[in-house]
């Protein structure tokens, strides 16, 4: 005999008795705060692995020397980093091979690992400026809409560029201040290498060649080129957001053709609901794709353990046993 079940008021008590039971999936944590220190340790390891191959090797490397191990940190930075200044360079068959191994693992590995810790400290910037932002009073309610996506609750990208640019502006006026004063260069001299350096374009006409300099460059090399590397990525993300928010425009402003109508109407029945509209509009913003619509619906058919078009409690129930 077949029974009809209705929403009651111990519907939600039943529903936490079954949570109790049967626990809810959390979701899964798709980062973790633990990534700066797996970073950090990975590239101590790398860096190890350099500096002793480099150790044991330095006599077939040729360039200007001033301390073995300030030399072998500087020459694993400039390396990594992609730089590439040529002032210590491999001089034979083994060293070389070890610079091949070195840039083709380090260039991927390193710049992920890195790339990752620069991004979680420009989070916690964006936290800090976003609590300082909210925490600021309904005065500045205009501040805060330029500053604060309120919607999506994040930091609107042209402040993250502003911030990322003005991370590069310091990373290059410290250089410039470094190479002036330690290296004794000229201004210009100072500015030119300190920009070619942050931008890995690295001529090798200018270098570091005092112990100071190179102790400096190890650790500057290392910030600045990944600030710059972030500050691309967000101008690269500005102008992609501008442009996907023109083509949002259009598909949400656009209504629906003739032609469009047999592709929207998804079961054949001859008109398209307001559901398989809001689905169409889906697919045509990129949001949702034929496979993840095909997912979702064999998810939906089974928890309709009842085939009934629709999941009920009893079939929330009846599917944890």
């Amino acid at each position: 005999m077949g029974t009809n079940l209705h929403r009651s008021k111990t519907a939600p008590a039943i529903a936490v008795l079954n949570d109790i039971i049967h626990p809810t999936i959390p979701k899964p944590q798709f980062g973790s705060p633990s990534i700066v220190r797996q970073a950090f340790v990975l590239v101590l390891l790398y860096l190890s692995l350099g500096v002793i191959i480099y150790w044991f090797n330095r006599s077939n490397f040729v360039g200007h020397e001033t301390h073995p191990i300030v030399d072998v940190l500087y020459f694993c930075i400039v390396t990594i980093c992609t730089i590439g200044y040529g002032d210590i360079t491999p001089n034979s068959v083994t060293t070389k091979l070890f610079s091949i191994l070195f840039v083709l693992v380090g260039f991927g590995f390193i710049d992920m690992l890195l790339s990752g810790m620069i991004s979680y400290v420009l989070d916690l910037q964006e936290n800090y400026l976003l609590r300082t932002v909210q925490h600021g009073g309904q005065k500045k309610d205009s501040t805060r809409s330029y500053i604060i996506d309120v919607k999506k609750g994040r930091m609107r990208i042209r402040m993250k560029v502003g911030l990322a640019l003005g991370v590069v502006v310091l990373c290059i006026g410290i250089g410039v201040g470094a190479m002036h004063f330690v290296e004794s260069l000229g201004w210009l001299d100072s500015f030119y290498l300190s920009v070619m350096s942050v931008t890995t374009v690295g001529y090798g006409d200018r270098v570091f060649k005092t112990l100071p300099g190179r102790l400096f460059a190890t650790i500057w090399l290392f910030v600045s080129t990944l600030a710059v590397a972030r500050a691309f990525l967000y101008l690269a993300e500005a102008r992609v957001g501008k442009r996907h928010r023109k083509m949002t425009k259009w598909v949400l402003d656009h209504g629906l053709t003739i032609s469009e109508f047999l592709p929207a109407d998804i079961d054949n029945n001859g008109f398209v609901s307001k559901l398989e509209f809001v689905i169409y509009k889906l697919k045509e913003l990129g949001k949702v794709s034929e496979k993840d619509i095909m997912q979702i619906c064999e998810t939906f058919d089974r928890l309709d353990v009842g085939n009934c078009g629709k999941i009920t409690l009893a079939d929330l129930v009846e599917s944890h046993h």
